[in-house]
């Protein structure tokens, strides 16, 4: 696509943590031009580069978006748009994302609010793609042709996610436990208070569990014109937060309907890729997953960065003295696993015609 051609979008929440990830991402994107972006009351009617006084990215604020006004997070601000990306907070989210969808925008969301309604796509975009073909069905329910809503998984149910498809795809899931230990930036801004986060873990992360045991069934299910079927199979898991900036680790360990050797695991984490590579997506990472045979990684330090961001890291795939196998994965929890992830579910819609 050239200059002239790029779709207008906005960024719902844009001083917030995700928000703030939404703009580093789309400064340059070569498809979508950043034209509006929305905040509460006490940022509307400020340059962005005064109301997002909390900038926590490594980078600078983008120079073409810095001197774009704020306005409220509501449609008519928005003229032009195509869509928007959602980083609001779920206490505002629901109603303010219904209202962008009825007005004719496609919505591209972080939050948790719709993630489980009928018609909604829970997509993450190097697993179920394919989700995305619901979405006719979605217009027709609520009688628009243009306005819809897309739900990107919680941060840790993406990393999650990942390497369960693989598994499933080759060798059939029965069942998963799951630990994770989370970074503190998945907390937002300004997060977990430093007195309870410095030389501690935090063993507790509200609804967290919740979404882990639920939110891998959506996206490994099935679909059709009525809505969706949760994958049959069973997760129980457990929820950290540590004293690390980026880069949700998990610990898993996966009962499978086949018995693979280790190396057969390890060749399938390997081998896999998805429809995102395949199209030539912008943000499509070269290599879904990433397999690291030391002895010590993943490392959130080490290895978050892998395909900027995009590509989930898996290590230590060894066999398991009560299911099948455990491993370890790494993945960035505020790129694949939040703004990133809804990125690249926009150039999928856009790639297969829904924009």
């Amino acid at each position: 696509m050239t200059e002239g051609q790029k779709i207008k979008v906005g960024v719902l929440g844009a001083t917030g943590m995700v928000g703030q990830r939404f703009v580093q991402l789309l400064a340059d994107h070569p498809w979508f031009e950043l034209t509006a972006l929305g905040a509460s009351e006490r940022s509307a009617g400020k340059p962005y580069v005064k109301a997002a006084v909390n900038w926590r990215q490594t980078s600078e604020i983008p120079s073409n978006i810095g001197s774009i006004m704020v306005s409220p997070c509501e449609p008519q601000h928005f003229d032009g748009c195509r869509l928007v990306f959602s980083g609001l907070d779920s206490s505002v989210a629901g109603e303010v994302e219904t209202a962008f969808c009825k007005a004719g925008m496609a919505v591209f969301s972080n939050s948790r609010n719709h993630r489980y309604d009928q018609y909604v796509p829970l997509v993450v975009p190097t697993v179920n793609d394919d989700h995305l073909d619901i979405i006719p069905a979605q217009q027709k329910a609520n009688g628009l042709t243009t306005g819809f809503i897309v739900t990107n998984a919680n941060c840790s149910s993406t990393g999650l996610t990942v390497p369960l498809k693989v598994l499933d795809d080759a060798f059939g899931l029965e069942a998963c436990m799951v630990t994770t230990m989370q970074a503190i930036s998945g907390a937002g801004f300004p997060g977990v208070p430093s007195i309870d986060i410095i030389d501690n873990v935090v063993p507790y992360i509200s609804g967290e569990e919740e979404k882990l045991e639920i939110e891998p069934k959506k996206i490994l299910g099935s679909f059709d014109q009525n809505g969706f079927t949760d994958k049959d199979f069973k997760i129980s898991a457990h929820c950290n937060r540590v004293a690390v900036s980026d880069g949700h680790l998990e610990c898993l360990s996966v009962k499978l309907k086949g018995s693979p050797t280790t190396e057969e695991v390890i060749t399938a984490m390997e081998s896999y890729t998805c429809e995102a590579q395949r199209m030539g997506l912008p943000s499509a990472p070269k290599q879904c997953i990433v397999y690291n045979e030391k002895p010590d990684r993943p490392q959130p330090r080490l290895d978050r960065d892998a395909g900027k961001g995009y590509t989930v890291t898996v290590g230590r795939v060894r066999p398991c003295s009560l299911f099948d196998f455990k491993l370890t994965i790494l993945s960035h929890n505020t790129i694949l696993g939040a703004a990133g992830g809804a990125l690249m579910n926009a150039e999928l819609a856009k790639y297969k015609g829904l924009l």
